[in-house]
């Protein structure tokens, strides 16, 4: 083999080699600038898929009280990590209204607490999206005078819609109001059903 030949075979190997060598680094600039595209795509695609439902208030679910504990039931109701019309739900109340849960504490003492909406929203909000709640509204009692309203409303409580059987029952005390030409909650005193205490028929759907 001659030096020619062999300066020749050195010529075309280097040829081949900076080609492949051109061609991967072409690649790997496109490899480069795809993937930046594609977290700007995908980044993007997160923005819009978190981006949260924006609610409004519907001022129409006030204007009679048949309305005002349909829409109680409503708001507070939805399948797990599913958001609420919280908005909705803090115009339902009057100003300075109490939501009043009441049961046993750890030392058996049954005792009630007094919560403004934002505090119910605060303490509630994140088992209510995680575990799902479903409120149905299966009977109700109402008395009024006046402008104001006394309604003793016997609820069922799941974690889907799709459930048999609820997990709890109980019933709603509702206060309400008739002011400037609205319902408005002034407070809600619950209690939930239990063994010792179970609801009294007249509370209950006619069979």
């Amino acid at each position: 083999m001659t030096l020619l030949t062999v300066n020749r075979l050195v010529i075309y190997y280097f040829a081949l080699y900076f080609t492949s060598f051109k061609m991967k680094k072409l690649v790997l600039l496109f490899l480069l600038g795809f993937i930046p595209f594609t977290l700007q795509a995908q980044k993007k695609g997160d923005n819009n898929s978190s981006k949260k439902k924006e609610f409004v208030v519907d001022e129409s679910k006030v204007l009679t009280l048949d309305k005002t504990i349909k829409t109680l039931y409503k708001v507070i109701s939805a399948e797990k990590e599913e958001e609420r019309n919280w908005k909705q739900f803090k115009f339902l109340f009057y100003p300075n209204a109490k939501l009043i849960p009441s049961g046993m504490n750890q030392d058996d003492e049954y005792k009630a607490r007094y919560l403004t909406p934002q505090e119910y929203i605060n303490n509630s909000q994140k088992w209510l999206k995680m575990n799902g709640f479903i409120e149905k509204e299966i009977s109700r009692k109402v008395n009024t005078f006046g402008n104001i309203a006394h309604v003793f409303s016997t609820y069922e409580s799941y974690h889907s819609k799709e459930d048999k059987a609820p997990f709890m029952r109980g019933i709603n005390s509702i206060q309400l109001i008739y002011d400037e030409d609205r319902w408005w909650i002034v407070n809600i005193f619950w209690a939930q059903e239990t063994e010792e205490h179970l609801i009294p028929k007249k509370y209950l759907p006619r069979e």
